[in-house]
């Protein structure tokens, strides 16, 4: 065991110790970071335009401050980000988080001195609660990969600012920064594929134990490296023993990873967003992700069914329910106020307070009244694969069909790209609808009544989704394909892109 490796045990118990006592009590927990909160935002422009002087409970935040996303909120930010000081948070941000939006251009979210430990310490707080529930360490002694943006900083209002992994990058401890590969020279190149060929190139000689990614971008780099060495990776890193990962849901790409690898391996889901890094996987093996009450964040929970009526309900971390959706509202240090995330999480369990991922509350399949989540397709997916054994999915989109044609009748149409495909294809399509409709009541609704027909099932031709996200100049990083979309805006872009044919 190497010292690192030693070394690492007793910090982990020190550390997990930390969280098990605001664990004790997270409704109080939650109580002090909202007190603390008020307390500073009442000294900026923002807590004045929103009188944070009379704020004294949650109660009077609903009330005097709406739920927005980054658009609504963007007179604020464009302050920010020319320079302007005491807007959002007291002081200027120590960084911009530079992302690509969603439904607009580039999104600037503020770093501030207080909310910066958060994202530098949520990762790490991860690999040492996995240290303490395992006793494995070993991986801490071999290099250490974490796929991400580009370190390179530019100067926004005299701010710096960059994508959030690769600032977060300028702050990794110095006594894991000679196990950190890629290095600084590759992780500046911008076009993804160029940078792939030289993270392989510099990963194949090394002895490489973590590897930290969004899975599809990972898959592409254990491709690669299967495609040069003609072996699986576990004969080309025989001690790789973590993958860590966040961003999107593991399970549709878990099979084909692990087949490419070789063996499975270890694994650690976390939630990091450039808003905050909100949750991570505190036990092996269990699903849910350890909610962060105690990082300078007050939680509001919008339940996802009221998210769109004119004043819904916003609950508190005490409010919550197992096994509802819920959107996330933050209220943070980094000057963030009642700030619609996007994303929905259902709780798993209430002691201590874990979350999944469900998915984007805007990335929701509705244009029939069906109201399917990105949850609910993903499951589907996994039942079907499990009964279909042959059948491996690179990636999926689902969107609308609709026709006023009645010899044509609307659908859903799902676009696949297999990396094996069913050998019956017709019924590995019925199979998904059945697990749709028992998922979703009101899809199964419309197929009863005839209203929709049963799903289409569209392969798509091997690199479809690298093309696609390569014309939209979003390759690799953390940029991901949604898993629904209530127009055709994806779908047609997937069988246009650059490079498009039908799959042989």
């Amino acid at each position: 065991m190497g010292l690192k490796s030693a070394l690492s045990r007793p910090l982990a118990a020190f550390v997990t110790s930390r969280y098990h006592q605001w664990q004790q009590d997270p409704v109080a927990t939650q109580q002090r970071v909202f007190r603390e909160l008020i307390a500073k935002g009442r000294h900026t422009a923002f807590g004045r335009d929103h009188d944070f002087a009379s704020i004294q409970t949650p109660v009077d935040l609903a009330r005097l401050v709406p739920v927005r996303d980054y658009e609504a909120l963007a007179p604020y930010f464009e302050r920010v980000k020319q320079g302007e000081a005491d807007v959002l948070w007291p002081g200027r941000p120590e960084y911009l988080a530079k992302t690509s939006g969603t439904t607009s251009g580039a999104k600037y979210i503020p770093l501030t001195k207080d909310s910066l430990p958060n994202h530098i310490n949520g990762a790490r707080d991860a690999l040492f609660h996995y240290i303490h529930a395992t006793g494995k360490s070993r991986f801490l002694d071999g290099k250490l990969m974490f796929l991400s943006g580009s370190p390179e900083l530019e100067k926004v209002g005299g701010i710096h600012t960059g994508r959030l992994s690769g600032i977060v990058n300028h702050h990794v401890p110095a006594y894991l920064r000679r196990n950190q590969l890629p290095t600084y020279r590759t992780n500046i190149i911008e076009d993804w594929e160029t940078k792939l060929d030289h993270i392989v190139e510099e990963t194949l000689p090394e002895n490489m134990t973590l590897i930290s990614g969004i899975p599809p971008w990972v898959q592409m780099y254990f491709d690669k490296l299967v495609q040069l060495t003609g072996k699986p990776v576990k004969d080309i890193f025989p001690q790789f023993d973590l993958f860590v990962y966040g961003g999107v849901n593991f399970e549709p790409y878990r099979a084909k990873l692990f087949e490419t690898i070789g063996r499975s391996v270890d694994s650690i889901e976390l939630f990091p967003a450039s808003e905050g890094f909100l949750a991570f996987q505190d036990q092996p093996g269990n699903p849910g992700l350890l909610l962060l009450l105690d990082a300078g964040i007050f939680y509001e929970f919008i339940p996802a069914e009221q998210f769109f009526e004119p004043n819904p309900p916003r609950l508190t971390i005490g409010e919550v329910e197992l096994d509802r959706q819920y959107a996330l509202v933050l209220n943070s240090n980094a000057g963030l106020w009642g700030y619609s995330l996007g994303d929905t999480v259902r709780f798993v369990s209430l002691n201590p307070y874990r979350v999944v991922v469900s998915g984007r509350i805007k990335h929701f399949l509705s244009a029939f009244g069906e109201h399917v989540i990105g949850e609910e397709v993903e499951q589907t997916l996994r039942e079907a694969m499990s009964r279909f054994p042959e059948v491996e999915v690179v990636e999926f989109t689902v969107a609308p069909r609709v026709s006023s044609d009645p010899q044509e009748p609307s659908r859903h149409e799902w676009l696949v790209e297999f990396a094996r495909p069913p050998q019956d294809a017709a019924a590995f399509a019925a199979a998904l609808d059945a697990g749709l409709r028992r998922r979703n009541v009101y899809y199964d609704d419309l197929l009863a009544g005839n209203i929709l027909a049963p799903l289409q099932l569209t392969p798509l031709p091997a690199g479809s989704f690298q093309r696609y996200m390569k014309s939209l100049g979003k390759l690799g990083g953390q940029n991901k394909v949604p898993r629904l979309s209530n127009d055709r805006k994806v779908a047609e872009g997937l069988v246009t892109a650059p490079g498009a044919g039908s799959p042989e």
